[in-house]
């Protein structure tokens, strides 16, 4: 159970990341998991704007008075994994919130809402269904986060959940990395390669150490902007992998063993980070990451 949790993080981390990296390049146009049709059908009283297709992983919506909900899908190599992440899920959540069962979305399923007095109101409903997770959940802005919303919620995650399988995530397969790229950062014994969404990838071991590549469209002047940026981490240019290539390290917030590398290349910028659970050999360094980043660079 700890290997989950750890691996929760990282996928919340990593997701994180993508969200923000897309979410001010341009609107998606659907999602695969609900229709906007369907959701309003299962929500009239909100009218919901999806502002962010995860590409497969998930959508971000947001409503005309501030709320946002969170689709998020979460693909596991068999059935017992998908079990172990579930009931981590739900542990979160419990810790947060009161839960009670619910039927009917999935295999099995869990939902609850805020305490009254919680700083963030939070409606959130959490599925199993074979190797895939769902999770719907609400922050709604100036009003609490109760059944009235819990119920719409749970009916939303309802249709959602028949739609997991088009989740873009995929297993044993990744165009920007190959197991080759984990030696040296993680233990080859308990790899896991896994297509995350279109133009990312990551890799995980049994101890949740990670390797992840995100490729999004931008300018050279945002790669560039990006360089120059002042942060918790420490900067280094890596001109051999072009101008606008840089590393981050030994970041004071966040995970402070964690590396990244980012290069830019015709319209693209790619990501490339290693987050190891603990201290690592690489922990703070960018040199042996820079062969891994000179891979995805020369695919960009």
């Amino acid at each position: 159970m700890r290997t989950i949790h750890h691996l929760f993080s990282r996928l919340v981390l990593f997701l994180g990341i993508a969200a923000a990296s897309l979410l001010p390049a341009r609107a998606a146009e659907t999602c695969p998991f609900i229709s906007a049709q369907e959701l309003a059908r299962a929500m009239p009283a909100l009218k919901w704007s999806l502002i962010s297709n995860q590409d497969g992983r998930g959508c971000i919506y947001q409503a005309g008075r501030g709320d946002t909900m969170m689709l998020s899908v979460f693909r596991n190599p068999d059935k017992d994994r998908a079990r172990e992440l579930y009931a981590t899920f739900v542990k979160t959540l419990a810790e947060r919130m009161k839960l009670s069962a619910v039927t009917g979305i999935g295999d099995e399923g869990q939902r609850g809402t805020s305490a009254a007095g919680a700083e963030r109101q939070e409606a959130s409903v959490v599925a199993l269904s074979g190797d895939y997770i769902l999770q719907l959940t609400v922050h709604p802005i100036g009003r609490r986060a109760d059944d009235a919303l819990l119920g719409p919620l749970s009916e939303a995650a309802r249709i959602a959940v028949g739609s997991v399988s088009r989740s873009s995530e995929r297993f044993g397969n990744c165009e920007w990395l190959k197991a080759a790229d984990a030696d040296g950062f993680l233990d080859a014994s308990t790899l896991t390669v896994q297509r995350t969404g279109v133009g990312s990838c990551m890799m995980f071991d049994r101890e949740a150490n990670t390797m992840t590549v995100a490729v999004i469209a931008t300018s050279r002047d945002t790669a560039i902007g990006m360089m120059k940026r002042a942060g918790p981490c420490k900067h280094v240019a890596i001109p051999e992998l072009g101008a606008e290539a840089f590393g981050e390290h030994s970041c004071t917030k966040g995970n402070g063993n964690a590396v990244n590398i980012y290069v830019w290349k015709n319209g693209r910028q790619a990501s490339i980070l290693f987050a190891p659970v603990k201290p690592h050999p690489e922990s703070g360094s960018v040199e042996r990451l820079k062969a891994v980043a000179a891979r995805v660079y020369g695919k960009l």
